[in-house]
């Protein structure tokens, strides 16, 4: 019994010696883990990723991103698909993924000409409505919307891309009926059915000089009426050779101006060089090749350019942190981007901060390195 119990003490002592040496692993940290002092870095989710049909994809999510958007299960069409008829199935699940992961959550989008419900601005003979009926729309729809996540998310993208790139506003269905005046009624509608959630205005190309004077103007216009904008939307849906950096910083400088933050909303960068059909190409099979150079890899040369340039952007919003609200990124991986297929079918483009693999981007990796560091630097001091 005694050399039993010898044998017992012996044993468990070299066991906690050799847990005692084991070295301690410590977790490498993740985007949301270096910019969450700075600003909400978050992704777009499609249905399967919130459903949990891509595993790999929801790992990425809980490592690195505090917020999330639906990519398109709040859009008109999916959400609101005849007048009488409302489907909250999917925008319900991807507020029970948010909730159930501690994410920050956007809604995304309230009103757009594009996937609108063809019901939306025409009577039964395909005719505009009046414009009374269509305000009545507006208000039944976005009352019924917000109303049903009252509480749940940070904030609404409320218009969507109404503003074309020389300040005029865009000829949509809104704009035939009720001219300037659907946006702040639409602001009006989201405050009034929550007037604690955050409200937007999103839109693309918003580098562009004559866009930019005129969503200046739209935010002095709504706070003028006692209207709440908290936030402007630039999409960053950007490409090697657009836009100019410059014409980027002075419209996110702008929008800062007036009192309100920026997000960059729907981030992602073509890899694929920029190609405009005209005469010269008269060929279509070497304009589809033109249009999908890298069908198998994106080369490494050209790799290392695109971790450059999105490098320098990260760094702008580094830069103008005290303006910054979230940086959200337009899908999880490459394969998951809206990029791949447009213009044409089969085209693979390579535009997102995570690949095809599920890993992260060189930029990526080396921003985490530098962040941590800089982070460590500054606690020893």
């Amino acid at each position: 019994m005694k050399t039993k119990l010898v044998f017992t003490t012996l044993l468990a002592g070299a066991l906690l010696g050799a847990c005692a040496t084991q070295p301690v692993t410590k977790e490498e940290p993740g985007l949301k883990d270096v910019l969450g002092d700075k600003f909400l870095i978050g992704t777009a989710l499609n249905v399967w990723q919130v459903a949990g049909q891509d595993t790999a994809a929801t790992a990425i999510v809980k490592k690195h991103f505090n917020a999330i958007v639906a990519e398109n299960c709040m859009k008109c069409a999916e959400i609101h698909p005849t007048e009488d008829t409302y489907d909250f199935k999917d925008a319900d699940a991807f507020v029970k993924f948010g909730e159930e992961n501690g994410l920050t959550m956007t809604g995304h989008c309230l009103i757009w000409h594009s996937q609108l419900a063809p019901w939306f601005c025409v009577d039964e003979k395909g005719k505009n409505v009046s414009p009374e009926v269509l305000k009545q729309r507006m208000k039944d729809h976005i009352y019924t919307v917000v109303k049903r996540y009252k509480g749940k998310l940070k904030g609404w993208d409320v218009v969507n891309e109404a503003i074309m790139e020389d300040g005029s506003y865009r000829k949509s269905k809104f704009y035939q009926i009720l001219g300037e005046e659907f946006i702040p009624l639409a602001f009006q509608y989201a405050h009034e059915a929550d007037p604690d959630v955050e409200l937007y205005y999103n839109d693309y190309n918003m580098h562009e000089a004559g866009k930019r004077e005129t969503v200046v103007k739209l935010v002095k216009d709504l706070k003028a009426r006692g209207l709440r904008i908290d936030a402007v939307g630039m999409q960053g849906h950007v490409g090697m050779d657009y836009p100019d950096m410059d014409e980027f910083e002075k419209s996110m400088v702008a929008y800062g101006n007036e009192g309100v933050k920026v997000m960059i909303t729907e981030w992602d960068m073509s890899a694929l060089p920029t190609v405009k059909r005209s005469a010269n190409i008269a060929d279509t099979v070497a304009f589809r090749k033109a249009l999908n150079p890298y069908p198998d890899a994106l080369p490494d040369s050209v790799s290392q350019v695109w971790n450059q340039r999105m490098g320098a952007f990260m760094d702008l919003f580094l830069k103008h942190a005290d303006i910054m609200d979230r940086v959200t990124a337009w899908g999880v991986t490459d394969g998951d981007s809206w990029k791949n297929g447009f213009p044409v079918r089969g085209r693979k483009d390579y535009p997102l901060l995570f690949d095809r693999e599920y890993q992260p981007k060189p930029f990526v990796t080396e921003l985490i390195e530098r962040l941590e560091k800089e982070k460590a630097e500054n606690a020893a001091e």
